[in-house]
């Protein structure tokens, strides 16, 4: 273990599946740090984001998730940039991610979700040096192929990735329980990265336990629903958004459904007063509640940010406080997927 991994022992730390990582319960996301593409989160202060990179793993985040598709590639270097002046032994694991290839000449247009081996294997090449590093801790892939690549054949590509010693582990993304049968059947499947919140709760029906079963890593996405579950939302905040933030788009941020969210986000901040913290961080303790959920992976763009979920790292939901938001969810029709733990 790293001495930087030694000096952050006061975040808990947890087996990472079957690889030999033990990460804390959070992780640094760094989606919105890749600044205007076609799913961005509108125009990014670099040096924010540095600052806030730089914070988390100050305080002891020792986990960072990006992708080379975020900001077609900047995101990645933004976090080479702020792991400059660290000694190696001292950086935080770095997990990234393959398969969705978008259009330099034209940044807003939707990327390809694409699996040809040719393809992962010149990415891989390209991450390792934008993130100027010899060996990527995780490598996983974004999507499911749609150039018709199957699967057998990506997954054996990411395999064969950590064989030769280029990537640590591998692991799938936004990939469903079907498809983790038919990877773990060529090898295993190191980790599963899928969308989860109180929200979106597809996974709780049947990924979860899988990934549980045998013993693969699940780190999960948009824990807090992109911010809807902050406690920072209303109507007119949602109204404010720029244009070129994706979430001015997307229907859990308006119609009916906003309130139906709100509803939820309140009965969260309830619970986070009780604990004298955020309701950022009630709702990625939420998602760390579930069993077969290993870590979360929660973004931020400013060490303020960072300040307002860190709390999640420690913070541990009771069965009755996850019963009450349960209540809340079912009462309200909020997202979907199972409301409790069973």
């Amino acid at each position: 273990m790293s001495a930087h991994l030694k000096q952050s022992d006061t975040l808990p730390h947890v087996k990472f599946g079957k690889t030999d990582m033990h990460i804390t319960r959070v992780g640094f996301g760094s989606w919105a740090v890749g600044g205007d593409w076609a799913v961005g989160w509108g125009s990014q202060d670099d040096n924010e984001s540095i600052s806030a990179i730089r914070h988390a793993i100050a305080s002891g985040v020792n986990w960072i998730d990006t992708a080379a598709i975020y900001g077609l590639g900047h995101s990645e270097e933004i976090v080479a940039q702020a792991l400059r002046g660290i000694p190696k032994a001292e950086h935080p694991y770095i997990f990234t991610k393959c398969g969705l290839i978008g259009d330099p000449a034209n940044p807003q247009k939707s990327p390809q979700q694409i699996g040809d081996p040719a393809s992962i294997r010149r990415e891989v090449e390209v991450s390792l040096k934008r993130l100027n590093v010899e060996r990527i801790d995780l490598y996983q892939m974004h999507w499911p192929a749609e150039d018709g690549t199957p699967i057998e054949k990506y997954w054996q590509t990411l395999l064969d990735l950590k064989a030769s010693g280029k990537v640590r582990a591998v692991g799938l993304s936004n990939h469903k329980l079907s498809q983790l049968e038919v990877a773990e059947a060529i090898g295993h499947v190191d980790t599963l990265q899928p969308p989860f919140s109180a929200i979106k709760r597809d996974v709780a029906d049947q990924e979860l336990a899988w990934c549980h079963a045998h013993e693969t890593g699940v780190i999960v996405y948009s824990p807090m629903q992109a911010g809807l579950l902050t406690g920072a939302f209303s109507k007119e905040r949602v109204a404010s958004l720029p244009k070129n933030d994706w979430r001015s788009r997307n229907a859990e941020f308006n119609s009916e459904k906003l309130g139906r969210n709100l509803q939820v986000a309140g009965v969260m901040s309830e619970i986070a007063a009780r604990y004298n913290v955020s309701t950022a961080a009630v709702a990625v303790a939420w998602t760390l509640a579930w069993p077969g959920v290993t870590g979360a992976i929660v973004g931020a763009r400013s060490p303020k940010q960072v300040d307002g979920w860190i709390a999640a790292a420690k913070l541990q939901l009771t069965p009755a406080d996850m019963r009450d938001i349960g209540a809340v969810i079912t009462a309200s029709g909020a997202g979907t997927g199972p409301a409790c733990p069973t």
